[in-house]
Order: C-alpha cells, then sequence, then structure tokens
C-alpha cells in the first residue's frame, strides 16, 4: 500500500503538487491529524507517527492515475475534453451582479439561485484577501457575493500583496469547515485538479465528498504566482506597474485591467514564468470531471462560456436560464456559442500537448524544474 510518503516522492519531488488540498483534508476530516499544510500550501507530516497508511490520500490525488479509469466511468468521459452535451454563452440577469463577476457573474448567479431555493446551505468558493485568494465557505447571499469577482483593492494591503496573490485557492481546504457546521449539502467550485480530487474521494465514498451536491468546474490555463522577480519582468514588458491593477481576467489571453481604466493584454504562453510548476504537467483545462464548466473564453465582454456535462448540470442550468441567466441571443449570431466551444476545444489541446511535452521532458532527463 503506497502512502503520503510516495506522494512525497513520486508527486512532490517531481514538482507536480498541484496544492489542492485533498490530502490534508480527507486525512483531518477522519481525524487522523497525520498531515497539514506549511507555511505555502504544500502538504506536509504533521505527525508521522498518527500516519496509519491507509493509503487514501495517495488514491485521491490528481496526480496519481489508480481512480482514473473508475471516475471517467462515473463521469462517462470521452475524448477530447470529457462529456459534452451543450454549449451556451450567458450573463447574469442582476445588473448588481454582473458587475460584481467575473465574466457576467454567471456562477455567482447559479449559486444565489441554489441557496435561495434550498438546493444547497452552502458554497465552497474562493475570495480575495490581503494575503491573496483564500478558500471560503459561504453560507450566506452576502457570502456568496463577496466571493465574487477578481477585484483587488488599494484598502487591502496591495503594498504587501504582490509577493503573495495568487490566482488559485485550494479551496478544497474549506471542506473541513464544511463538517464543523454541519451543513450537508454543498456546491464546489474549483479548478480542474480540485475537481479530480472531489471525484475520487466520490468514488471511494469517502468523507467530506459525499456532502457536495454539485461540482461547479472553472476552465484553467494554470495557477499564476505573482513573485517580484519574475513580475516584475512582465510589467517591465507590457509598461505597467502591480499596484496599479484594478482587475485581473483569463479569456482568450491573460487580461489586466488599470486603475486608468487601460487594459493589458498578455498572451498566456508569456505568463510561464509566474505558473506554478506542477500546472505545466496539467492537460485539463476545461474541468473535464464537473457537472457545468465555466470560463471567459470564447465569450465577449461580460459573458460566460458554458459546458454542461451531465443531466444533473443541465437540469440547474435549464433552471438558471428561466430565473436568473440571460443567454447570447441565438438570433444575434447563431453561431456564437459553436465558435466558443471551438475556442475551448483549442484551448483544450494547446493545454495536453504542452504537458505532454512537458511530462516527457521529465522522463526523458530526470529533471522536476520545467523550462
Amino acid at each position: 500500500m503506497k502512502t503520503f510518503f510516495n506522494l512525497i516522492q513520486e508527486v512532490q519531488k517531481q514538482s507536480k503538487c498541484h496544492h489542492c488540498g485533498g490530502c490534508v483534508t480527507f486525512c483531518s476530516a477522519i481525524n487522523y491529524g497525520a498531515l497539514k499544510f506549511d507555511d505555502t500550501g504544500k502538504p506536509v507530516y504533521a505527525d508521522v507517527e498518527k500516519c496509519i497508511e491507509c493509503g487514501i490520500c495517495y488514491m485521491i490525488c490528481p496526480e496519481i492515475s489508480e481512480l482514473d479509469g473508475e471516475i471517467k466511468k462515473r463521469a462517462d468521459w470521452s475524448a477530447p475534453i470529457g462529456r459534452v452535451i451543450g454549449t451556451s454563452v450567458a450573463k447574469a440577469k442582476d445588473s448588481g451582479i454582473r458587475e460584481r463577476g467575473t465574466d457576467g457573474g454567471v456562477v455567482t448567479a447559479i449559486l444565489l439561485h441554489l441557496l435561495d431555493t434550498g438546493r444547497i446551505n452552502g458554497a465552497i468558493v474562493s475570495k480575495n484577501t490581503e494575503t491573496g485568494r483564500v478558500p471560503w465557505l459561504a453560507t450566506s447571499r452576502q457570502d456568496i457575493l463577496d466571493s465574487a469577482g477578481t477585484h483587488f483593492e488599494a484598502s487591502h494591503g496591495m503594498a504587501n500583496f504582490a509577493d503573495e496573490y495568487s490566482t488559485f485557492s485550494p479551496s478544497i481546504k474549506a471542506l473541513k469547515e464544511m463538517r464543523k457546521e454541519g451543513i450537508e449539502k454543498i456546491a464546489f467550485v474549483g479548478t480542474p485538479c480540485q475537481i479530480n480530487t472531489i471525484r475520487k474521494m466520490e468514488a471511494m465514498g469517502i468523507v467530506p465528498a459525499d456532502s457536495i451536491e454539485f461540482c461547479f468546474g472553472l476552465f484553467c490555463a494554470g495557477n499564476f504566482i505573482f513573485h517580484d522577480k519574475e513580475f516584475h519582468q512582465i510589467e517591465d514588458k507590457y509598461d505597467f506597474e502591480y499596484k496599479d491593477i484594478e482587475s485581473i481576467n483569463i479569456k482568450d489571453n491573460f487580461i489586466i485591467n488599470l486603475k486608468s481604466g487601460d487594459q493589458k493584454i498578455i498572451p498566456i504562453a508569456e505568463l510561464d514564468i509566474i505558473k506554478r510548476e506542477a500546472c505545466k504537467l496539467c492537460g485539463d483545462f476545461s474541468a473535464e470531471y464537473s457537472d457545468i464548466s465555466f470560463g471567459g473564453i470564447g465569450a465577449k465582454k461580460g459573458y460566460t462560456t458554458i459546458i454542461t456535462r451531465n443531466p444533473l448540470g443541465r437540469a440547474v442550468l435549464a433552471e438558471s436560464f428561466e430565473k436568473v441567466l440571460d443567454t447570447y441571443k441565438y438570433e444575434d449570431d447563431s453561431k456564437y456559442a459553436t465558435r466558443a466551444e471551438d475556442a475551448v476545444l483549442k484551448a483544450s489541446r494547446l493545454k495536453k500537448e504542452k504537458a505532454a511535452e512537458n511530462l516527457a521532458a521529465i522522463e526523458k532527463n530526470g529533471v522536476s524544474v520545467i523550462g
């Protein structure tokens, strides 16, 4: 039986750890207490003597393939980007939600609707803080609204923010809080690696994934971390300063909105210098195991591209279109959703190709750091 020790050897030392938090969350939820997060968010031993060597942390890791066949079967997965039963482009009906959210506030609108109708009593999301995006168990309308968007405010300690801010939040950590609060009907919003871990937990029938009613996946080009040395190269090339950023959005390109109203459009490929190494080995762009996948790519400003993947997701989306979402009108452009799906397919193909190339380099050269 392989254990956390093997995860260290096979995943962490190969720079494949996504810091998704699944291994620590499971260990904490069962009260084993063998694992914890260090100051950087990396899973480490809290007390090796408490490890019972059950092997579950190893099997639910998104970088370990033991359960891949099972979760593909459960998701009715098919190439090239998983099951797709529909693609649409939409925005929130409520203008206030659109203004607070990213890409039209679609995910926020759906979460609020599910909460208002009693389908969930909480949502695991992420929100901006002085130390970056953090996992957040939202249990009220205000909590969900507070988590919307990716805006930066000077009052939130911008002078000290640049070293810490990340486009990623290890939201699986918030599953622990769910148990403490006694919340049993949850919507989980996360990146592909996080969704992968949740599905593996579900396949094994282990807590705390048994309380997750909906998995909403976010398109993910990678986790970008803004450290001084690397990010200064981006600042110099595109002539802006971090302190002047109002918000960030990722569509076909990396879009930086400045407080002056100007935009800086940066090709995703140029951001490899600030991308987490594990993300360079991940081939899932579109959250292929989610109920519904969301992102800005392929949609114009103020709209979200939505991929529905199963009957549960289709039912939620149909109700949301009736109550809280406005779809991009077919009569305005009958090919708009098709082009959006093509954009997702292209981004997915490129990410898979790059991941395969980087993995091959590791196998050939025996190195853990990707250039």
